[in-house]
């Protein structure tokens, strides 16, 4: 099992509501799951993955969890491209470097 030591940059989750607590105003497939709260941080001490512990978050706050990923990165995008918005960049372009006309 990896192995992660202390300082490094990691990423814990907590279920913050199981789902037997969730709202009924909730739509069931919301409702049927399990409240997950995912932090990336700064670990505490030396851990292996699974194990539960504390971090520091960039903003300072401690955090307890199961360390889920040591050094993880980041995974979000910008979706699919849109036609719309290339030919915004290119008058954009236009008019910054040759002005209005």
């Amino acid at each position: 099992m990896e192995k992660a030591k202390k300082g490094d940059w990691v990423q814990i989750k907590s279920v913050e509501l199981r789902k037997e607590h969730r709202g009924r105003q909730i739509p069931p497939d919301t409702r049927n799951c399990d409240l997950v709260k995912w932090v990336k941080g700064w670990l505490i001490d030396d851990a292996r993955l699974g194990d539960t512990v504390e971090i520091t978050t960039i903003t300072g706050r401690r955090e307890r969890g199961e360390l889920f990923a040591i050094k993880p990165g980041y995974t979000h995008g910008y979706g699919r491209h849109v036609p719309e918005l290339t030919q915004v960049q290119r008058q954009l372009h236009t008019f910054l470097t040759q002005g209005e006309e």
